[in-house]
């Protein structure tokens, strides 16, 4: 519609007229409104799976935008009278939460102008599990959506232990907790054959989560490695533990016992035989005796050797120490920066206006490191001090800022992880424990793109925790992810370690020792200890 008026046509008009034309134009240009029943609350629109001790977001938001700010917003449990969270003209009313719910929930309102607000949830436990929602409530407006969480926990890694001699053979039971929803439980032989457990008990806590013990009797011959596993039935995720038996461990025949019995009718002529059997019965057990401590002494040998190794290659990586900084215009929103770019941890609210950075990561709670490494080696030590959980490792350069992303080579990403102040692991490509004799205070990442690896060391007590092995497709550079803090104390950083730089220290040792240089590429690769 033109409307477009000279207002000379309005000169030498009566008086009434004038005032009817300008009250007609008025109602036209005057803006739009929207009815309220063009408006609707936009929820998850599909269940949400939540990690047991994780947390997760509940978004919710007008369509199309409309300011929310004075309206009254509410995350509710099955019915709206379940409050989760309750927010009234600016405030949030927290007494009026239900109990398991307090201190546990926080909203993101950055954007509640345009209608959009965030409820995270921490520290998720089994009963979380159930029907949610959010509802939006004005004078001439309401409306909500639901959605369903599903709640998930992989529990810890299974243990096996020596029970008992039992029935000519050994009982081992295998136990693991902290798993949810209820795990299912195999025992199998090298050949990959099931065995049939001699016991199992799954109970489950107050807090719903389940702990498992079984057991089973191996026989001598039978078995020369037996494997526990505990499957999550619901995330297709297991845990596994093999077991390496000797057949010195397994109880035998007695050889003499045969001979004992069928001389029961000739025993004084066979009383010296029956000595001798068991002269002879007993050097080999103590022959078998000696043989178990040889292997015993052998097997600490290789440890003892392995351990110095480890330590060797660690002292040679640090001829190679780098200048590694971060790079603030990566970091993801939430977190913070220390002034000498050499320390991060999380904060407590996102900067709205750097969250639409396209060079910022958008979901991952991650930063890189400024320096990019296309060739040589590169060594770096970050202090990790006794957090509970955190990422470090090398990333490709050019991984996606946006989205989420998982954790593996296959995605451009060489990392190492703590989760839940004692479960270590990496992804290569699929979840691996790794068994630490100390915990680490500060790691060092070593990165020898000559020879396609990376590695990680315990700077703890200088042994070697996992080796990488991969033809890299581009420039890396420094992963740092500090996770999100679980509220024990006051947030601690990662802070990369001051270290000598190669060329200002002191002089390197000569590079044709083989023994101080790790991973020539004229030596085999050592694998994960």
């Amino acid at each position: 519609m033109d409307l477009s008026v000279s207002l000379d046509c309005l000169q030498g008009a009566p008086l009434p007229c004038s005032l009817f034309f300008l009250t007609h134009l008025l109602f036209l240009v005057q803006p739009e409104r929207l009815n309220s029943e063009d408006i609707k609350v936009v929820g998850p629109g599909e269940p949400i799976l939540a990690l047991v001790g994780e947390e997760v977001e509940f978004p919710c938001h007008l369509s199309p935008y409309v300011d929310a700010e004075h309206m009254e917003i509410r995350w509710f449990r099955s019915q709206a009278s379940d409050v989760v969270h309750l927010y009234q003209e600016g405030r949030e009313l927290l007494h009026l939460q239900m109990a398991e719910f307090q201190n546990r929930t926080r909203l993101i309102r950055d954007e509640i102008g345009d209608g959009s607000v965030i409820l995270q949830l921490h520290s998720i436990v089994p009963s979380d599990e159930g029907l949610y929602g959010c509802s939006f409530l004005s004078s001439n407006f309401s409306g909500e959506a639901v959605w369903q969480l599903e709640v998930a926990g992989l529990g810890s890694d299974p243990h096996i232990s020596l029970e008992d001699f039992k029935e000519g053979g050994i009982q081992l039971r295998c136990s693991s907790g902290g798993w949810y929803p209820r795990p299912r439980t195999q025992w199998r032989d090298q050949q990959g054959r099931c065995l049939p457990p001699e016991f199992e008990a799954i109970v489950q806590d107050r807090q719903g989560l389940f702990s498992l013990q079984t057991s089973v009797v191996v026989h001598s011959g039978a078995h020369s490695n037996v494997s526990c596993s505990i499957q999550n039935p619901f995330l297709a995720q297991k845990k596994e533990f093999v077991l390496q038996i000797a057949d010195v461990f397994l109880p035998g025949n007695s050889p003499w016992k045969g001979a004992f019995l069928g001389t029961l009718g000739v025993l004084p002529v066979l009383l010296g035989l029956l000595a001798a059997v068991a002269w002879h019965f007993f050097r080999r057990q103590r022959r078998a005796q000696g043989k178990l401590t040889a292997e015993l002494g052998k097997l600490q040998t290789e440890l003892d050797w392995r351990r110095a190794e480890g330590q060797a290659e660690w002292r040679a990586a640090q001829q190679y120490a780098a200048d590694v900084t971060l790079d603030v215009d990566s970091a993801h929103p939430s977190l913070e920066i220390s002034a000498d770019r050499r320390s991060v941890w999380s904060g407590d609210a996102a900067r709205g206006a750097a969250a639409d950075d396209p060079g910022r990561f958008s979901e991952q709670t991650c930063v890189l490191g400024r320096e990019r490494f296309s060739t040589g080696r590169h060594y770096w030590e970050v202090h990790v001090g006794r957090r509970s959980r955190w990422f470090l490792g090398a990333c490709l350069a050019t991984v996606a800022r946006a989205g989420p992303a998982r954790l593996s080579p296959a995605s451009g990403y060489w990392v190492m992880g703590l989760w839940n102040d004692r479960e270590y692991f990496v992804l290569d490509p699929h979840r691996v424990a790794l068994t630490l004799r100390v915990p680490p205070r500060c790691v060092g990442v070593f990165l020898d793109l000559e020879a396609g690896r990376l590695s990680f060391f315990n700077v703890s007590d200088g042994s070697h925790i996992f080796t990488f092995a991969d033809a890299f497709s581009g420039a890396l550079c420094a992963y740092f992810r500090p996770r999100a803090h679980d509220g024990r104390g006051p947030p601690a950083p990662l802070t990369i370690c001051p270290l000598p730089v190669r060329g200002t220290g002191a002089p390197e040792e000569d590079d044709r020792d083989a023994w101080l240089q790790p991973y020539e590429p004229s030596e085999p690769a050592p694998g994960p200890w």
